[in-house]
Parts: C-alpha cells; sequence; structure tokens
C-alpha cells in the first residue's frame, strides 16, 4: 500500500493515553493516534503515512497544515508565532494534539503567503 493512501496499516495504539488526529490527506481522510508526548509527525510515520517535513524542529513550514477542529501545543517549536495560531496552522513536526484535532495537509504555500503578508520571517526555498 502506497504511503499516504487513504487507508494505513493496522496500528492498535493504547488509546486510554492517546488522541486521534484526522488528517484531510488528496487521497481521503485518515485518522492516527498520538500517544502522550509524542509529535503529530512521528504519530503519522508510525502509522505508515509519509508526510511533507524537513527541519523537524518546527522551523521550516514545510509540514504546515491546517487546524480545522481541536488545538495543538506548538511550545516545542523553534519558529511559530501568535499570528499562525491566530490563521489556523500547526506544524506537525513539532505538534501536539492538546485534544482531538481534524488537520488540512498541504498548507506549506498558504503559511508561507500568510507570514509574507505580515512580514514574519519565512523559510528560503
Amino acid at each position: 500500500m502506497p504511503h499516504g493512501a487513504a487507508t494505513g496499516p493496522s496500528v492498535t495504539p493504547d488509546r486510554g493515553q492517546a488522541l486521534p488526529v484526522e488528517i484531510e490527506l488528496p487521497t481521503g481522510l485518515v485518522t492516527v493516534w498520538v500517544q502522550a508526548g509524542e509529535f503529530i509527525l512521528d504519530a503519522a510515520r508510525r502509522h505508515g503515512y509519509t508526510l511533507p517535513s524537513m527541519c523537524r524542529q518546527g522551523w521550516c513550514t514545510t509540514c504546515a497544515m491546517r487546524v480545522r477542529a481541536g488545538e495543538v501545543d506548538q511550545s516545542a517549536s523553534r519558529r511559530y508565532y501568535d499570528a499562525d495560531r491566530a490563521a489556523g496552522f500547526a506544524l506537525i513536526c513539532t505538534a501536539q494534539p492538546r485534544t482531538p484535532v481534524r488537520l488540512i495537509a498541504g498548507q506549506h504555500a498558504a503559511m508561507k503567503e500568510h507570514r509574507l503578508r505580515l512580514g514574519l520571517p519565512v523559510p528560503r526555498g
């Protein structure tokens, strides 16, 4: 099965300590269970999904997604602004869910445009 497909491999997390994160991919909706202390990107990879990422520090915005519902903790991000949160962006390489979350994948370009509009730092490339 290709990575990022709408259905992933069977994973049985300890759901008593995990939160569901739904991700809207171009191929369909997937759900990954994120353990306490785990980043969303790491959980997605554990479930067999390969999602865009580069720096894994909350710096480059390659992994940007939109938060459609729920709340994420971005305190581990190196470059994340209140304006990013207000606009509904998340950097999943350093995001941890605080509640069940629904995300929209593929938001790197939109986050870059958002930051340019506000005069915030934008990674090169």
